[in-house]
């Protein structure tokens, strides 16, 4: 079966929103527990500038995100392990379980040490309850609700984002950054003791393969000097970058040539369009980076107040979640393609906009003008995303590497994410104490991402052979 067929195959024409929503239980759990995720992988740089204030660390700014952002990266890879040992609700709890405690020990957390401690532990509990939705999904519900439901999970990562930042921004404007953790953890917890109720009687997954340990030991290494790159200066910088790249080159190496990997076999196969597929959605994915400082930058160069900085940074989910909700409605595969292609082109667009803001606009106006070119960018990422994510779960007629090829959806965006988020640091800092120069900076490298999703996609649009 070649991969337009099998796409064919899963078009959601006559599904419903209704439809989906009559599965309950599994989907409020698969949807719940990425939004845990999305939320707190930008919750805390709303907070930042409080908890900065009170046990100090501005130097490791950028880390808090990366931290949590490299150990979801670590959970991803366990996934297929927990569902074969412990079933589908055993591995849910003990997500939601880590990602309590994290959320704890960041509550209590007496230094930015403890609170790194804290955010790893959390972005491992949240990198495993992203994975399992995306893992699940194929077992869970009927092929003609896989758009509807992607478009679900990616409108988590989008509602996330946005909640993230101004829920922290609210938390902040009454320096309450320890209750904003306590909060959260109270949130997991309900979700977890649900999970245990509605999944009960899911089976258990097929024999779990080894863990990629030589991938994820370069993986973790190429983010780590990406992230040391953020807090050395002069020739360092370059230094450790070019280690980075050797690292992810060696990574790749590595990848084509193991028995264990981190991303699915068929990535790695000639004539199988995946690794573009998967490229554009990180090349997408990565502009959500943007978030985890687009507060400090609020505060900064608008003087806006926490819970309005917050809600500047959740600027670019209102134009993600939206434009996604309008995506999963399409059934044209014509209409499809356009939004696959554009999507990366408006995400470019709109941040290379956004770059000059502060150079030709200031005080409220440019806020405005900021905010609605970071939602044309969100709006780039919800048109594109669902269609994206059911390509990749369609490359082969094999269940097994078909779920792989979706488990590696979330993956992707984790590596995207940690990687962009360790980068955007350097940018920053580059940037420093110059708060404009530093957004630019920022939001120029991510707009070249966003360019260069738009040449993945046209590779990954180009009639491939199935990786059955």
């Amino acid at each position: 079966m070649t991969t337009t067929e099998q796409i064919e195959k899963t078009s959601d024409t006559g599904a419903s929103w209704r439809d989906l929503a009559s599965y309950g239980g599994p989907v409020v759990v698969m949807a719940g527990g990425v939004l845990l995720q999305a939320v707190n992988m930008y919750l805390t740089s709303s907070l930042l500038p409080s908890i900065v204030g009170d046990i100090g660390g501005q130097t490791f700014y950028a880390w808090t995100t990366t931290t949590f952002l490299v150990m979801s990266v670590v959970a991803a890879m366990l996934v297929s392990q927990l569902l074969a040992r412990l079933g589908t609700a055993g591995a849910y709890v003990v997500g939601f379980g880590a990602f309590v405690v994290g959320t704890l020990i960041g509550a209590a957390a007496p230094s930015m040490a403890v609170l790194l401690l804290g955010r790893g532990v959390q972005g491992f509990g949240g990198g495993l309850l992203a994975g399992l939705a995306f893992a699940v999904l194929r077992s869970v519900l009927p092929e003609r609700l896989w758009t509807r439901a992607l478009a679900l999970l990616s409108g988590m990562y989008a509602v996330g984002t946005l909640a993230g930042p101004a829920v922290g921004g609210a938390f902040a404007q009454y320096d309450a950054w320890r209750a904003a953790f306590v909060v959260t953890a109270l949130a997991a917890a309900g979700l977890g003791v649900v999970a245990g109720r509605a999944l009960a009687g899911q089976p258990r997954g097929g024999d779990a393969e080894p863990v990629p340990v030589g991938s994820l030991a370069l993986l973790t290494a190429a983010v780590a000097a990406l992230s040391i790159a953020s807090i050395v200066h002069g020739v360092a910088v370059a230094a450790t970058i070019v280690l980075a790249v050797v690292l992810v080159l060696a990574f790749i190496g590595w990848e084509r040539k193991a028995t264990s990997t981190v991303m699915p076999r068929a990535t790695y196969e000639r004539g199988v369009p995946l690794r573009w597929i998967y490229l554009t959605l990180g090349a997408v994915s990565a502009a959500a980076v943007t978030e985890a400082f687009t507060p400090l930058f609020g505060q900064e160069i608008g003087g806006l107040e926490p819970f309005v900085a917050g809600f500047l940074g959740a600027a670019i989910s209102v134009g993600w979640s939206t434009t996604n909700v309008f995506a999963a409605e399409v059934h044209s595969e014509r209409t499809k393609t356009m939004l696959v292609v554009g999507g990366p082109a408006v995400v470019a667009l709109g941040l290379l906009g956004a770059a000059f803001v502060p150079q030709v606009a200031s005080g409220g106006w440019a806020m405005l003008i900021w905010a609605l070119l970071l939602i044309v960018a969100g709006s780039g990422i919800g048109a594109s995303f669902p269609h994206l994510a059911v390509r990749a779960m369609s490359v082969s007629d094999d269940p097994v590497e078909a779920g792989k090829a979706a488990a590696g959806i979330n993956t992707t965006q984790m590596i995207a994410m940690s990687t962009m988020s360790a980068l955007g640091g350097v940018l920053v800092n580059v940037g420093m104490p110059d708060v404009p120069n530093a957004a630019r900076n920022l939001q120029l490298g991510l707009a070249v991402v966003g360019a260069l999703g738009v040449i993945t996609v046209l590779r990954a649009l180009q009639r491939p052979r199935s990786a059955a």
